[in-house]
This record gives structure tokens, sequence and C-alpha cells, in this order.
């Protein structure tokens, strides 16, 4: 059966406050990506589900022939979807900055989600390529997101070669743990200037909540949609869980503390 996306899923929302990512404003804080769909029809749904303006497609995987209608832009109108092009796969700076012109030439915008991966095995990103990278795209007008570890010291140097965010992952590619280290990821989000976007290791709808509890911008998965039993319902439900994130960050959480403190006062209690 084809999935289907209700009435509601893709109707317009009014956010007081939009992420705005190298001047370019979206009223969605979750952004998706298009791998491991059973099929189109299932992306299309799942997608519209969950909410996004910002899809990333990657350049080096996927078929940039948008009249085959077995390529996946044939599905995706960008009149409806930011598409946001990945150098998913590169192992090398020269390699990413190489698919990044790639896409900008093939007819994407400038922005470009930058991944340079370090170990085969984890799929970890590789720090010092990355930034190696980031500096030339910036160089080239390209406003650059960049993936990478969640490491305060590497995040502080995309910064600072120009990147137009920085995402660090909540735990590794594809693994579901959810956010491994909540107080680096708050450190991040603390020190730099622009958007900070958790992206990588989101598996359910907590994960993704948990994660827009540490006060990020906005958080980025696929496999956690993508691979779930029911992929709309679940991307209904991390639509959800980035918004009450949102909300509760905003809100200000009680202390936390180490001994119990009654709710209601112990003062002018009947006898």
């Amino acid at each position: 059966m084809t999935p289907t996306a209700t009435a509601s899923d893709s109707e317009p929302r009014t956010d007081p406050d939009p992420l705005v990512v190298g001047g370019r404003e979206f009223r969605s804080r979750l952004l998706v990506g298009t791998g491991k769909y059973a099929s189109n029809e299932e992306m299309v749904a799942a997608i519209r589900a969950s909410g996004a303006e910002c899809v990333t497609v990657s350049v080096r995987r996927v078929d940039l022939d948008r009249t085959r209608d077995e390529a996946i832009l044939h599905h995706l109108d960008p009149d409806e979807y930011f598409l946001l092009p990945n150098t998913a796969g590169c192992y090398t700076a020269d390699e990413a900055v190489r698919y990044a012109r790639l896409g900008r030439a093939t007819g994407f915008t400038d922005f470009v989600k930058l991944e340079v991966i370090g170990d085969q095995e984890t799929l970890l990103p590789d720090p010092q390529a990355t930034i190696e990278a980031a500096r030339v795209l910036a160089d080239e007008g390209f406003k650059v997101m960049a993936y990478t570890n969640d490491d305060l010291v590497t995040a502080l140097r995309l910064e600072d070669a120009g990147c137009a965010a920085v995402m660090p992952l909540a735990s590794p590619i594809g693994s579901g743990l959810g956010v491994v280290n909540p107080h680096f990821i708050r450190q991040i989000k603390r020190r730099l200037a622009v958007p900070v976007i958790v992206d990588a290791g989101v598996g359910t709808a907590s994960d993704a909540c948990y994660a827009m509890e540490q006060g990020v911008d906005g958080v980025l998965l696929n496999s956690a949609i993508a691979g779930a039993d029911d992929p709309v319902r679940m991307a209904r439900a991390m639509r959800l869980a980035v918004e009450a994130g949102r909300a509760a960050w905003r809100a200000g959480r009680m202390p936390v503390r180490g001994v119990a403190v009654p709710s209601s006062p112990d003062h002018g209690m009947l006898d």
C-alpha cells in the first residue's frame, strides 16, 4: 500500500523564532535526508509528514538527472523543498570539494552539507580534512554546513573557517544511539555564534527531543525515519519531538536536585 500524508502535514506553519542559516530562513528546525527508503513514494510521504523544508541529497550517490522517474530528484520539487546537496561518501578534502562544486554546477544552490569521513568502520568525520575543505569552499562562496565530531575545538575551527552552520554528531551515523555526550553538545552551542544542528545518531523521537532540549538550533536525521517500521508515522513523531524539545528549552527546565522536594507548600496545612 502506498503511504500517504495527511493534508495538515504539508500546511505551512508560523514559527515565531525561525531557523536562519546563511541568510536563509526555515520555519521547521527538522532537516531530513533521502536515503534508505523502500520506494520514492514512501520517501515523499515521510518527508511531507516530517514538515521539513530542508532535504539533503548526496551528490555522489543520487542520479542528478531530474527527468528520470526512478531518480530521487524527480520526486522532490525544488519549489516545495530546499534541496541541500551533501558530500556523503567522500574520504578526502579534495573529493569533498570536487563534489560540492559538481552539485553547484548541476543546479543546486551555494549551500552544501560538508562531510569528510575519516574512518570507514566507524564513519566518524575527519576533523582536519573537514576544516581544510570548509576553508576552500567558504572562500569560493559556498555556505558550508559542516558535519563534525562532538568536539568543541573542531567546531570552533570550522566556524573560523567560514562555515554557515556546524553540525556535530549525536552519535555515529546510523547507530540510533541518540545524544551520547550532551555536555559537549551544550558547550559547542554555547561557544559558537553560527547555528548548531545535531546530525547523525538520532534513533527515535525522544532522541530528537532530547537533542533540542540542549539548546541546539535544529536536528538533521535520516535513518531513524527511513528505517522505522512505519516511516510516515515516525516522521510525524520526529516533527512533534523537535517542536517539543525546542519549546521545552525555551521554557527553561526546573533545576535537577539530588533530594526530593514537595510539590505542594508545607505551610498552611490542615491539622
